[in-house]
């Protein structure tokens, strides 16, 4: 939970991220892009390989624009094909077909990590993955429309009718995890219990004792996922409840999808966030009890009704981190 409230942030790089002003076609994103016949016109994009097995990605006119959103498969791969609901792993490359200006590369770096269910990717690219294999090779031709919409990105040097292409290599595809799973693990006695129902606030029943006064941090569930490392972003769901009542201040399930993402590890969150979270496994839940000076300190958190003398209680699923 941020000093304020869970932060709804970014779980990819900037240039894959659909404007907040973008235009309505990610409304259609799960749709096909356009004809095998209209993919001939990438035949005008070279794809060939650099230093280091990078690959380069060539225009033979400049600028090259596409009417419609379209797409070709360079290389087939053997895997499964990506369903819209996916989180896909992809290195990528992308460009301005305006001058062939390299915006953004994920090759020499790790893969991204792209939740196409999750609204928030350009929905060119999701048109163009969805269907497709993995292990597959893929190059994208986007339009404005489906790239950054009118307002374009400045930020990242794409115009407003710049035509944008992308190049992915499609590493993996996993359906998003819902709830955490993994191995049950015998919560200690003396500390708060919690159900949870998935898509519903949890219910915490807090023992009698006095609150700790030291950051508790328990796991519930010990997921097999990856660890989470400081910096990334993190999909998680999540109740927070205030010790001294039970009352419950905060609670993920009042968002699309029952989930909020937030920077981790990088002060953009509670102290006792950040102290908590980095190190877990992503699939893992985790109890933490957080005292007021890992919390909101002193001054509390009027906006929730936090004092600054409360103890806090969460339960958190951790979905996913990017």
């Amino acid at each position: 939970m941020s000093r304020s409230r869970a932060l709804s942030a970014a779980v990819l790089p900037l240039v894959l991220l659909a404007g907040a002003c973008g235009s309505e076609s990610g409304k259609d994103a799960s749709s096909t892009s356009s004809s095998t016949a209209s993919s001939s016109a990438l035949d005008a994009v070279t794809v060939g390989t650099g230093a280091k097995g990078v690959p380069t990605v060539t225009l033979k006119t400049k600028p090259f624009t596409v009417k419609e959103t379209t797409h070709k498969v360079l290389t087939q791969g053997k895997g499964a094909p990506v369903k819209a609901t996916d989180v896909v792993s992809a290195d990528y490359l992308m460009l301005n077909a305006k001058d062939g200006k390299q915006l953004d590369t994920s090759y020499g770096k790790a893969p991204a990590t792209m939740d196409l269910g999750g609204g928030r990717l350009l929905p060119g690219l999701t048109k163009s993955l969805v269907g497709e294999k993995v292990g597959s090779r893929v190059l994208v031709a986007m339009t404005p429309a489906d790239a950054f919409g009118a307002q374009g990105n400045q930020q990242i040097g794409a115009g407003a009718t710049d035509t944008i292409l992308a190049l992915l290599d499609i590493k993996s595809a996993t359906a998003p995890l819902t709830t955490a799973t993994g191995k049950a693990v015998a919560p200690k006695p003396g500390l708060p219990t919690v159900k949870v129902t998935p898509g519903k606030p949890a219910v915490f029943t807090i023992p009698k004792t006095p609150a700790p006064k030291q950051l508790i941090v328990e796991p519930l569930i010990q997921g097999e996922g990856a660890t989470v490392k400081a910096g990334q972003t993190l999909k998680a769901a999540y109740t927070g409840v205030v010790y001294a009542d039970g009352r419950m201040f905060d609670s993920s399930a009042s968002e699309k999808g029952g989930y909020r993402e937030f920077p981790i590890g990088v002060q953009q969150v509670i102290p006792g966030w950040d102290k908590a979270l980095v190190g877990q496994k992503i699939g893992s839940r985790v109890l933490i009890v957080v005292p007021p000076v890992e919390g909101y300190g002193t001054k509390g958190n009027p906006q929730a009704k936090i004092k600054g003398t409360d103890t806090l209680v969460f339960v958190v699923d951790i979905l996913g981190a990017s």
